[in-house]
This record gives structure tokens, C-alpha cells and sequence, in this order.
């Protein structure tokens, strides 16, 4: 099967990986952080940050033609369990801002540190575009 490489409008090329893959009506976003367009962090906070990858995810899965109801499974990597469990009404209302009562299917994992030193939190999504 084959498949496209999906990359935002405006974005900062992605250096060994891609944002996201398109192969069939399936997207896989490779892990996305809490950095803007420019790979530029603009908060230091997790729940900012936690909403800045849910954008940039939401903003592969439109590039690719879909939408945020069409994402089925999140996978989420946190550096301080703590801090995640400590901010959970903040979580909860950047989700909301992102991706409304939407739900997918989620795991998080506790990691001990993430390849970029400032993010808190990296996320993967998969994404099946309906045909409704």
C-alpha cells in the first residue's frame, strides 16, 4: 500500500521522522511535543504544553483530511506522573479546548525523560478518516 507523508502548511521540516503518515484512510502521527509550528516552546507548563500537541496532533490529522473525531487511539508519555495527576481539571479543559467530548481509545505511559529536554509530555495519535 502506499503512503504520503503529511506535513502542516508553515511547519518546521520534521529532521529524521515524520509529523505524520498517511497510508489508505489511516493517519499515525509520530510523537508529537508542546512546541509550536516553529519548534518553539511557548509555555513551560504541562497542561499548556499538553494542549499545544493536541493541536499540533489535530493539525496533522486536518492536513491529512480528517478531522478530530475521526482519531481512535492516543498514546501519552509523561515525565512526572505527579505533576499529570496534580493538573488533571487543567488537562481536562485543554482537551476539551482541542478536541471536545471526543474520547478515543488512550494509554499513558510514565517515561523518564523525552528526547527534547523542555517537553513534559510527547503524544501519538492514529487517526481512521470516515466515509460517512
Amino acid at each position: 500500500m502506499a503512503h504520503e507523508i503529511i506535513q502542516p502548511d508553515g511547519w518546521a521540516q520534521a529532521k529524521g521522522y515524520a509529523n505524520g503518515v498517511k497510508a489508505g484512510d489511516t493517519i499515525y502521527t509520530g510523537g508529537q511535543i508542546g512546541w509550536n509550528a516553529e519548534q518553539v516552546f511557548e509555555t513551560h507548563d504541562f497542561a499548556g504544553q499538553m494542549e499545544q500537541t493536541l493541536r499540533n496532533i489535530l493539525a496533522i490529522v486536518e492536513a491529512a483530511g480528517g478531522t478530530a473525531e475521526d482519531i481512535v487511539r492516543l498514546t501519552w508519555f509523561v515525565t512526572d506522573k505527579k505533576e499529570y495527576l496534580a493538573k488533571q481539571r487543567d488537562v481536562g479543559a485543554a482537551y476539551r479546548k482541542v478536541l471536545g467530548r471526543h474520547f478515543p481509545a488512550m494509554s499513558v505511559v510514565v517515561v523518564a525523560g523525552l528526547i527534547e529536554d523542555e517537553a513534559l509530555v510527547e503524544i501519538e495519535a492514529t487517526a481512521v478518516i470516515s466515509t460517512k
